[in-house]
């Protein structure tokens, strides 16, 4: 099947002007992602919530995530990357106020599904059209200065937690994570739109066949390679995202205290995904993502291992920095798997099947502290999880990438 499309290069301002509005949009996804981890204390007291009903609204995001990945991929491949991103983020941004009037914990869980298909369409769009827009050299470069803004919205969530006193301030989280991709929705009409999109002939394309996209032309190893490095990294971040607040407090910090930690694992993560990804368009990419993934192992045994507030922090800090950077480069690497025809289907598919990570990581945390098992002990099983998420990644990239 003949796929073949020229990539047309943006002007050096238009690239600018993407990666900055793509970058503001990441910014208050990861915003939307962390906020229920912030406010999770206040909300359990609130609605009387048990350790595993946590862990449930923790996942109800993800249980929308994976479709909303899913559909917004393959949407992107027929009617333009642009349009999917603008339905995605007036989606999550209108269900991330209606998460602040939640009454109960079944209408939270709802609310926060639907939540999470927009959150989850806009992340494979996110990827396409930054990686589309600047030539392939840059490709890292340019998803890890979009992506790095998921750490620094999570950093804004944390701040604003602290800053909200009593116990209904946990709204106004959901308040501000709502509002600002409301406002935001008009400017990314200035989005400059994929190349195989912005001619009128060109503006419904019949994307390949799903199975023809993932699996055909010798995709079929890589593409398990990444499904299985995507899904063993999502389940270390996101045990991290909704639960080290909670796990900060249960070894004995205080809530501002742990506002602070995760703030710093928020500017680790900032600096892994910008650092990491530029090393990647820079350096030996097998050595870059080795160096990686022993730093998330270092990272998990040092917050296993640590008592006390400044070495809490230190290892916040590792693991944001190596885990959320991990995570921005597997995001990138997608990408040049991926030829543009069927780039948000292969980038959907993969965010989609992270996202059962996602899901996995938060709920089997909240099974294990509803056993007994301490904060040090669930950290610590992370670790082989790890490995397993560094090996595919490694096998990956002993496969050739697709040239646009």
């Amino acid at each position: 099947m003949q796929t073949s499309t020229v990539v047309r290069a943006e002007p050096a301002s238009g690239a600018a002007l993407t990666l900055g509005l793509c970058f503001v949009v990441a910014l208050l996804e990861g915003l939307d992602l962390q906020s229920i981890g912030v406010a999770a204390p206040r909300m359990a007291r609130e609605f009387g919530l048990s350790v595993s009903q946590m862990g449930l609204a923790f996942s109800a995001g993800t249980f929308g995530l994976l479709p909303g990945a899913m559909l917004g991929g393959r949407l992107a491949d027929r009617i333009g990357r642009k349009r999917v991103l603008i339905m995605a983020t007036a989606l999550f941004g209108v269900f991330s106020i209606g998460t602040a009037h939640a009454w109960d914990f079944w209408s939270l869980v709802a609310i926060r599904v639907a939540t999470g298909m927009g959150l989850g369409g806009a992340m494979p769009n996110l990827i396409a059209i930054c990686s589309e827009a600047v030539p392939g050299r840059l490709r890292n470069t340019a998803v890890s200065i979009m992506y790095c803004g998921i750490p620094l919205g999570g950093a804004i969530a944390a701040l604003i937690g602290i800053v909200s006193a009593g116990d209904s301030g946990w709204r106004h989280i959901f308040y501000v994570g709502g509002l600002g991709p409301l406002l935001v929705v008009p400017l990314l009409r200035m989005l400059q739109e994929s190349g195989r999109f912005d001619r009128p002939e060109g503006r419904f394309v019949k994307p390949p066949p799903v199975a023809w996209a993932l699996f055909s032309e010798r995709r079929a190893a890589a593409t398990c390679c990444i499904w299985i490095s995507y899904f063993f990294t999502l389940i270390v971040l996101y045990f991290l995202l909704n639960w080290l607040p909670s796990l900060m407090v249960a070894n004995g910090l205080s809530r501002a205290q742990a506002g602070v930690v995760q703030i710093v694992f928020n500017i680790g993560g900032g600096a892994g995904a910008l650092g990491i990804g530029m090393l990647m368009d820079r350096g030996r990419p097998r050595a870059v993502v080795s160096g990686m993934y022993a730093g998330i192992i270092v990272a998990l045994a040092t917050l296993a291992a640590a008592a006390g507030m400044t070495w809490m922090a230190f290892g916040a800090f590792l693991a944001g920095l190596f885990v959320i950077g991990a995570q921005s480069v597997l995001y990138a690497l997608a990408a040049a798997y991926y030829p543009i025809a069927v780039r948000g289907t292969g980038v959907g598919a993969a965010v989609a099947v992270g996202r059962l990570g996602s899901i996995a990581g938060p709920m089997l945390a909240g099974q294990l502290l509803a056993m007994g098992k301490n904060a040090s002990t669930i950290i610590g099983a992370s670790i082989p999880i790890t490995i397993i998420s560094a090996i595919a990644a490694l096998l990956l990239l002993q496969r050739p990438a697709e040239k646009d």
